[in-house]
């Protein structure tokens, strides 16, 4: 679903070059929930820009679901991140002005699905989440867990192949937080890849896998999924070096 080999950023100015990602290898197969772990400044946000193709990349190989990204336009970009990926970022990322209808539609009309179609995937995506009965309610008038809500049946209802996750929980308390990370939970055993990005190490526990990146490069990767005797996955232990913040 998302390989990156020997990926490289550097940001340069005119005086100063900064290595953001420093040859990064990282492979997620599909149906997979890999958490990425590291202190600040390693390289986790670079990673997730990357791989959510919002930033391009100075060196290296990345290939999104068997597509080769480097050297694609930005339309062509553009086009296989509409179709492919869906988004949920730490502060929601809701518009104040629209109701949860409307938040969850905008992405499906840059897609140009017709007003059935729009209507069916909203509705679909918000029943998923718990909040159907909600759809013609603002943002304003909902818990900080329920916006998050929106904002993963807005990232579901595009039916996107690859759900990336900007610490999803942390602008929520301890119960708000348990509550979303039961639904990606959820999401995940029907089926959906979901790579989050988390400085909390009890969540990264309850990933599949757990990659730790420090100064650009990957440290720690654990060895994939473990499987229960009823043969479904069971959240892995958290690796060592997850503790080193």
């Amino acid at each position: 679903m998302l390989k990156m080999s020997r990926l490289s950023k550097v940001y340069r100015t005119h005086m100063i070059e900064t290595h953001a990602l420093r040859g990064l290898d990282i492979h997620v197969c599909e149906g997979e929930f890999v958490a990425v772990t590291g202190p600040s400044g390693s390289g986790k946000t670079t990673f997730l820009n990357i791989a959510g193709l919002l930033e391009d990349f100075s060196d290296g190989e990345y290939l999104l679901d068997g597509v080769a990204v480097r050297g694609l336009d930005d339309n062509a970009r553009s086009k296989l991140r509409n179709e492919k990926i869906g988004f949920i970022f730490q502060g929601f990322n809701l518009i104040p002005d629209l109701n949860l209808f409307d938040n969850v539609d905008v992405p499906l009309r840059y897609r140009g699905f017709n007003a059935a179609e729009r209507k069916r995937r909203i509705e679909g995506a918000l029943e998923r989440v718990g909040l159907s009965s909600r759809m013609k309610h603002y943002p304003s008038e909902l818990s900080g867990g329920q916006q998050q809500r929106v904002a993963i049946a807005r990232a579901l209802a595009g039916s996107p192949r690859l759900l990336l996750a900007d610490e999803p929980t942390g602008n929520l308390d301890s119960l708000m937080a348990r509550g979303v990370m039961e639904l990606l939970e959820e999401i995940h055993a029907q089926g959906s890849t979901i790579v989050m990005v988390t400085h909390d190490p009890e969540l990264a526990a309850r990933a599949q896998r757990n990659v730790h990146i420090i100064d650009g490069q990957v440290t720690d990767l654990d060895e994939g999924p473990r499987f229960g005797a009823d043969g479904t996955s069971e959240p892995r232990p958290m690796a060592a070096s997850v503790d080193a913040y």
